[in-house]
């Protein structure tokens, strides 16, 4: 039976009144099959034996926890971020579902969604995960030309990548892709043909973000070394442009910076963050936030993988970070997440979370300058101008 054939109806979440009613679980597998020279999230090269299924015990026993600090809660939402997820057994997908419908409602339109890399796309493992409850993949293509994957360190073809996108649309209900553009050397005209490829392969959503140099990664040591040509500002810009146009005019607008979609195909996962609702996090390096008597509570788990396991067996949970936030500091995330948003954000509920009314001086100079603009539901939103100047706009309205 499908995890998803019993799942209720009951929608809701009896939290703080501050609260927008979204909950949504993020559980991080922490381990790839190598590590790509751009990326700075928390994933591992683990070789030689591994227990998986204790270690999916430790989720399990993890979520325990959490369900005793934010109990009474609909999930609307379930994340397998990474690392690369589609290296778990379907199994251990499985049994991680069931665990967390062990503990809270389920909402019946539950989005479900696993991430996975190409090369480690297999139809049976697919149907397997769709077995398990899998709704959605968003999978990490990166790019459609065989040079640029390998200078990113992806170990697939472009040919298995769009196999694997074909394989997941005809498997899974919704499915998303990645890609990463204004490379070192692309061309505008480069990224034109580029993307217009992938649009006419997207489905409903894609994730399109410009490479940026994080520190401690390899590509932040080639770059400080000079060694690593990045596009200047003014072609940054351009490369953005160009994109919205694309999208925009194949169906998939932008409805958050870096993601495009057609009406009703957005991740929900992801708008649980940028509207600010709660989350728990399980897993190694997991972050949440939740409301716990009327605190938003910042959580972060142990980031070595063997070291969360042992945590978690000896105490219940990975945690290294629980810390309270202030109404000052919500209100700062609030807006740092809300602005990326197409819809924009509440200032009504703005005020609500951070106690304090957003500078009237503030938004009216940057209207002025043609940054922000006013729905007619009364939210606020940076506009197509504002966009590329986004972290600026944020740090004007948070002064």
């Amino acid at each position: 039976m499908c995890w998803e054939a019993g799942l209720s109806t009951e929608a809701g979440n009896s939290v703080d009144p501050r609260s927008n009613g979204l909950f949504g679980v993020y559980v991080h597998w922490p381990f790839c099959a190598a590590k790509c020279p751009y990326c700075d999230f928390n994933s591992h090269v683990h070789r030689g034996p591994f227990d998986e299924a204790g270690f999916v015990a430790a989720y399990a026993a993890e979520l325990v926890h959490f369900a005793q600090k934010v109990p009474g809660r609909t999930v609307q939402s379930i994340f397998f971020g990474g690392g690369t997820p589609s290296l778990m057994d379907p199994r251990s997908v499985g049994a991680i579902l069931e665990a967390i419908g062990r503990h809270w409602t389920i909402d019946a339109r539950v989005e479900i969604t696993l991430e996975a890399n190409p090369t480690s796309v297999e139809a049976d493992r697919f149907r397997g995960y769709r077995a398990a409850g899998v709704n959605r993949v968003s999978l990490g293509v990166q790019s459609l030309r065989e040079g640029p994957l390998a200078e990113l360190g992806r170990r697939h073809t472009v040919d298995e990548a769009v196999a694997a996108v074909r394989l997941a649309q005809s498997i899974f209900p919704r499915t998303s892709f990645d890609l990463i553009y204004a490379r070192p050397r692309q061309t505008l005209d480069d990224w034109q043909d580029e993307l217009t490829e992938a649009l006419w392969m997207a489905q409903g959503h894609l994730s399109l973000y410009q490479l940026t140099i994080e520190m401690g990664t390899r590509y932040y040591d080639l770059f400080r070394a000079g060694k690593l040509q990045m596009p200047g500002e003014d072609l940054s810009a351009d490369f953005y442009e160009l994109t919205q146009e694309l999208t925009q005019n194949a169906g998939l607008p932008a409805y958050e910076i870096s993601n495009h979609a057609r009406p009703g195909q957005e991740s929900r996962h992801n708008l649980i963050y940028w509207r600010y609702g709660e989350y728990v996090g399980v897993g190694p390096g997991a972050h949440g936030r939740l409301l716990i008597n009327n605190q938003r509570h910042a959580t972060a788990a142990e980031k070595l993988p063997f070291d969360w396991q042992r945590k978690v067996l000896a105490r219940g949970h990975g945690m290294v970070t629980d810390d309270v936030l202030t109404w000052e500091e919500e209100g700062d995330e609030m807006l740092v997440m809300g602005l990326r948003l197409r819809e924009g954000i509440d200032p009504r509920r703005f005020q609500r979370i951070s106690g304090r009314a957003i500078s009237e001086r503030q938004i009216a100079e940057l209207k002025a300058i043609g940054f922000l603009e006013t729905l007619p539901n009364g939210f606020l939103r940076v506009t197509d101008k504002g966009w590329p100047v986004l972290d600026a706009v944020v740090a004007d309205l948070a002064a």
